[in-house]
């Protein structure tokens, strides 16, 4: 038995006394109106209305429950709406991750956005790695995240693919630091600090390909990924990093004993990334963090659109993992 349907009708006879205007209240015939008013009376046990060729009228019983059923009805009605807000992004909780080499100016522009279009969803974010990202997704443990290309993309499905250029950060006062533009050549003999690879294996291996076919192999890889770790890196060691401008550790002067960011040419390397969530589980607030994050890396980040020679679902894995 449809109770909700059931008990709508026995609210509406009780509030026209009347069948015919119930039914029309309700837009629908009277025969079958009568048939659920008398259906709800045997699955109560309860007689609800006295009727005579003339008029209905409610009984004792009809009246003790009516207030009961206008609760009922109140309360499904709340139900529904909660449920509509949810299927359309505007409540609940939504598992989200970054990872850790954006800048706080674009977190900070992800998280403006994201909560002034949708204040009543419960944002619950994480910073993590590409790998960790792409487990948590896997388990179902996250909703969705921005994650580095080239990746495993199997499972997801993904928003624009964005790319960042890389730069270098190297200490001031070097030969490289006094060029406006840093060619990759220039770093050789040099260490080169990354993230450690199994934070994005393919990733860690395509920025070394591309550095090497640039004119630049490092004489030693070291791993960080702090912002003031890898300046003390820089500052200390003579050793240089890769990273976009907008990521750059503060502190970046020209003074001397300081660190400074160049743009690099030659074959430079960049950063490729999109939004990311499992296949099937796109609803409307998964939808909403990555417009959120591609508006964000677009306007903060100054990210432009990747346009590959093929979609990255239709490359063959051998082009992910290098």
């Amino acid at each position: 038995m449809d109770l909700v349907r059931h008990l709508e009708c026995f609210v509406a006879v009780a509030e026209e006394s009347h069948f015919g205007r119930a039914a029309a209240r309700l837009g629908m015939a009277q025969p079958p109106l009568s048939q659920r008013v008398q259906r709800l009376e045997r699955e109560l046990g309860v007689r609800l209305f006295e009727r005579t060729s003339r008029q209905v009228r409610i009984t004792e019983a009809g009246t003790l429950l009516l207030a009961e059923a206008r609760e009922v009805l109140a309360r499904t009605e709340s139900f529904l709406t909660a449920a509509r807000r949810v299927r359309d992004g505007e409540t609940g909780l939504l598992r989200a991750a970054l990872p850790p080499d954006l800048s706080g100016e674009t977190v900070a522009a992800l998280l403006a956005d994201f909560a002034g279009r949708h204040a009543g969803l419960e944002l619950e974010l994480h910073e993590l790695s590409t790998a960790q990202q792409l487990d948590r997704l896997a388990a179902h443990d996250l909703d969705v995240g921005v994650v580095h290309h080239p990746c495993d993309v199997t499972g997801l499905e993904l928003g624009p693919v964005l790319r960042r250029e890389l730069g270098v950060l190297l200490p001031a006062g070097t030969a490289a630091a006094a060029l406006e533009e840093v060619p990759l050549p220039a770093l050789s003999g040099r260490d080169l600090i990354l993230f450690p690879r199994a934070a994005a294996p393919a990733l860690y291996d395509e920025l070394l390909t591309t550095c090497a076919r640039g004119g630049f192999t490092p004489a030693a890889v070291r791993h960080g990924q702090g912002a003031s770790f890898v300046r003390g890196l820089v500052l200390s060691s003579g050793a240089v990093a890769l990273c976009p401008r907008d990521a750059a550790p503060p502190g970046q002067g020209d003074g001397e004993g300081d660190a400074v960011w160049r743009p690099l040419t030659g074959g430079a390397p960049s950063l490729r990334h999109s939004a990311a969530w499992p296949k099937g589980r796109g609803d409307a607030a998964v939808r909403a963090f990555a417009e959120a994050a591609t508006r964000a890396l677009r306007t903060a980040a100054g990210a432009v659109p990747d346009v590959p020679d093929r979609p990255l679902h239709l490359r063959p894995a051998s082009e992910y993992w290098l």
